[in-house]
């Protein structure tokens, strides 16, 4: 077996979404460490990292878990760990997308792919003004969201103005949202697209419930005119709760678009989630992911186990990274 000075150290926040990670790195004999990005602490002035590698898997939702306070203190970590020349998985630009849909947006703007029609606001006054230049209904999503979390819809504009004159709405921790039309998805599901070292991983299409009024169910929630309460949900969990996946092959233009864009943000382990618009048949993309967990029972899904392929990934860019530092 191989030997490394240093071990890959995994950055996480969230209790249980790693546990398959951890078992398959144990089965491999892997070196790793453990490292709370709830509770952290750096030296900005060490020289050398104790890691050869770091795996970023913070959450966009911690601050559900009331650590939203990791979140900002990622940036600065992997700034530090990149400076230091560290490999970092899924390092500071795929982190600054994953955690900003509006640079999501501009992000697909800039590759000239199709998103729902949208507006960006920094201020709850602002959201009737954008939704003057959309269409109803419309939904309203934190900035920095994550397991569905901040995202109501509205199916008019005299719901919207009671909403925001009784201070209903919550922009988030960093006081930003999108103001976007909801679209109905054709077939009633999304497709959810997994990518890994920057290739097509596998995709699967994730169909809506009876409850859900948002693009993707990961987002459930359910607001006729008002905002209410939403509960955390992962796709990892879709099986487990009820949510009807399957395995799926997206068009061969797709895959590229999705590949191209998980190269320009710079993500080496992620999902891309889109629909085709019920109306106009258009591909919409909606959402970037470098946080990406694996489908439950996924060898049931798709045939296969991600987590022994994600594995062997980062068993090679650990042999590449000890090369290096070794050279």
């Amino acid at each position: 077996m191989a030997q490394y000075p240093k071990p890959i150290g995994i950055y996480y926040e969230h209790p249980e979404w790693f546990k398959p990670l951890f078992a398959e790195l144990d089965r491999r004999g892997l070196p790793y460490e453990k490292i709370d990005a709830a509770h952290h602490l750096f030296d900005p002035s060490e020289s050398e990292s104790p890691y050869a590698l770091v795996i970023n898997r913070m959450s966009s939702s911690a601050y559900l878990r009331g650590h939203g306070q990791g979140i900002f203190h990622t940036a600065g970590f992997l700034t530090h760990l990149e400076r230091l020349g560290v490999r970092v998985i899924n390092g500071t630009v795929a982190s600054g997308i994953e955690t900003n849909k509006a640079r999501q947006l501009d992000l697909l703007a800039g590759l000239g792919l199709k998103f729902p029609k949208s507006r960006v606001v920094n201020h709850v006054s602002r959201i009737p003004d954008a939704a003057k230049e959309l269409s109803f209904p419309l939904v309203v999503k934190v900035n920095i969201g994550g397991s569905g979390a901040g995202i109501v819809r509205f199916d008019t504009p005299e719901g919207l103005q009671a909403a925001v004159d009784n201070g209903q709405i919550d922009l988030g921790i960093d006081q930003t949202a999108l103001v976007q039309e909801f679209v109905a998805p054709r077939g009633g599901h999304i497709t959810r697209v997994e990518t890994l070292n920057g290739k097509f991983l596998y995709a699967m299409k994730v169909y809506t419930t009876g409850t859900s009024f948002n693009l993707c169910p990961a987002e459930i929630c359910q607001i006729p005119d008002e905002p209410a309460a939403e509960g955390e949900f992962c796709l990892a969990q879709a099986p487990k709760k009820g949510i009807q996946v399957e395995a799926t092959t997206p068009p061969a233009e797709v895959i590229e678009a999705v590949e191209r864009l998980v190269a320009a943000a710079k993500i080496d382990v992620g999902g891309i989630e889109y629909l085709v618009d019920d109306r106009t048949g258009d591909v919409l993309f909606y959402d970037i992911n470098a946080l990406s967990n694996f489908v439950a029972d996924a060898v049931n899904v798709v045939g296969f186990d991600p987590y022994a392929l994600f594995v062997d990934y980062l068993e090679q860019e650990l042999k590449l990274a000890t090369e290096k530092a070794l050279a």
